[in-house]
């Protein structure tokens, strides 16, 4: 157990973004593309943080062309850059799942000040 836990604890990031739920996110991927390797924005707002440790991971949304994208992405992978706070959201629910079903001004959160 002592060496899983000496593993996981190796592959942690130093300082762990700062994302929480509501909050709007820039996220920057490391893309490879055959031999070629680039950085990859997706910016919107996060609905859900699951789990925790080595396996935490948070979901992004935006819409995109009236297409509404959902993303996963684990916190401490490789590929995970660097997740850069937009502005901060003011909600009082753990999962904004509801988010799915609103369309326009009522798809909006409000800016925490």
């Amino acid at each position: 157990m002592d060496l899983m836990k000496a593993f996981t604890e190796k592959q942690l990031k130093a300082e762990p973004p700062v994302a929480a739920i509501g909050d709007t996110v820039r996220v920057h991927i490391r893309v490879k593309e055959g031999n070629r390797e680039r950085i990859q924005v997706f910016e919107g707002t996060v609905i859900a943080k699951k789990h925790g440790g080595i396996e935490e991971t948070i979901t992004v949304r935006r819409v995109s062309y009236g297409v509404g994208v959902e993303k996963v992405f684990p916190i401490h992978a490789p590929s995970v850059e660097k997740i850069e706070l937009v502005r901060h959201g003011k909600v009082r629910r753990a999962k904004l799942y509801y988010l799915r079903d609103r369309v326009g001004k009522s798809a909006k959160v409000k800016e925490r000040i």
